[in-house]
Order: structure tokens, then C-alpha cells, then sequence
């Protein structure tokens, strides 16, 4: 039975295009770089700080320099940016407390403070970021995390990605992905909004007791 639905942050939780635009061209203007482009927007959507700053800064003399000044960057001007995604509130209490909720995120330091603005700390029973593995996503270390947590099974999950990171980490993981507001995943389960979220976990539902010798 499906038991555990976990979460990838941008992109799923929030639309935080605009604010990781502005953030990563903050650091560029700093260093007299060019603006992102297209397919760098793309890039760090999916990628966490360290990567998207060496893909930024290819050929930089001290990428060292530039970490640091990330690092410290503050990220909390930006955070209003990030826009909640619509009934998301709602499809996770509908969750509760039959089905436990997690949050896996490329996300580091930041992951904290964009729960709190939103107000969104206690609706996670577990949140996995970045910074709390050794590998980042798509390494499914993150999820076996999550999975020993619980003492379940990747047959008991479904993780909720819109990127092909996330295809690449539930593949890894085991994990069966709902591809979010994005059809050209490779995924088990499509979602365009989290309104027909309640009804799809029906279905699941149906679908794993007709399993059942």
C-alpha cells in the first residue's frame, strides 16, 4: 500500500523561476558576469549551489570566491518571489495522517527559511536537503534516507519532481515518480495541479489493492 508521498521543492512546491533569476544574477552582477541565459536558468532550477555556481562560472579563476560570496549572500529578499503552488496546502492535509509527507530538495541552506516564510515547517514529517547527504540529487541517497526513516519501501512511496533530475533520482531511488506540470517525463504518474492530487491518490490506492494476490 502507498504509504509515504514525498516532494521535490522548486518547481513542485513553489514556482521559484524568479527567484532563483534573481539570485544567481545577483552573484553574476557581482563578479561583472553575464546575466543567466535560457538553458543557465534551466540549469541551476534543477542544480544545487555548488553545481550551479561552477556551471555559472566555468573557466573563473577562484571558484572558492565565488562560493563564498554565495554562501553568504542573503537569500531571504528573494524568498517572496517564490510563489506557493495553487491547493498545495490543501493536498497535503488531505494527506494527513494516513500517508506520511517528505521533502527532498536540491535545496541547501536555504531550505529552512523558504519553509518558514511559507509557513509550510509542519506540514513535512521529514525534509532531506543537500546539504544533509554526502551526494545530491539525482544520487538516491536522499530518498533511502527518507525510506529508512519510515522503514519502508520504495514500493510504498511516490516522489512528486517536475525535472529530469528528479526522473533520473526516483529511477535511482526506485521510487515511482508523478511527474508535476511536466508531460515530458519519463513517469509513472502525470499531475497538472495539485486540485486533482486527492483523486489520483485514490486511484493509486485502487490500483495497489487490485495488486494484492
Amino acid at each position: 500500500m502507498l504509504k509515504l508521498v514525498a516532494f521535490d521543492c522548486d518547481g513542485v512546491l513553489f514556482d521559484s523561476r524568479q527567484a532563483n533569476i534573481a539570485f544567481y544574477n545577483a552573484i553574476l552582477d557581482h563578479f561583472h558576469q553575464p546575466r543567466l541565459t535560457p538553458a543557465a536558468v534551466d540549469f541551476v532550477h534543477m542544480h544545487t549551489i555548488f553545481e550551479s555556481v561552477a556551471y555559472l562560472f566555468r573557466g573563473f579563476s577562484d571558484l572558492n570566491v565565488v562560493l563564498q560570496y554565495a554562501r553568504t549572500l542573503d537569500y531571504h529578499p528573494f524568498i517572496p518571489m517564490m510563489v506557493e503552488e495553487p491547493h498545495l496546502r490543501e493536498f497535503l492535509e488531505f494527506l494527513r495522517p494516513s500517508f506520511a509527507r517528505a521533502l527532498a530538495t536540491n535545496r541547501t541552506t536555504t531550505t529552512r527559511a523558504v519553509l518558514e516564510f511559507h509557513g509550510l515547517v509542519d506540514h513535512f514529517d521529514l525534509v532531506i536537503s543537500a546539504i544533509d547527504v554526502s551526494r545530491p540529487k539525482p544520487d538516491p541517497e536522499a530518498f533511502r534516507r527518507i525510506l529508512e526513516h519510515f522503514g519502508l519501501s520504495p514500493r510504498e512511496a511516490i516522489y512528486i519532481g517536475d525535472s529530469r533530475v528528479d526522473e533520473e533520482f526516483s529511477r535511482n531511488a526506485g521510487v515511482p515518480l508523478v511527474a508535476y506540470r511536466n508531460p515530458e517525463l519519463n513517469a509513472d504518474h502525470y499531475l497538472d495541479s495539485f486540485a486533482a492530487a486527492p483523486a489520483m491518490i485514490a486511484e493509486l490506492m485502487k490500483k495497489k489493492r487490485g495488486e494484492r494476490p
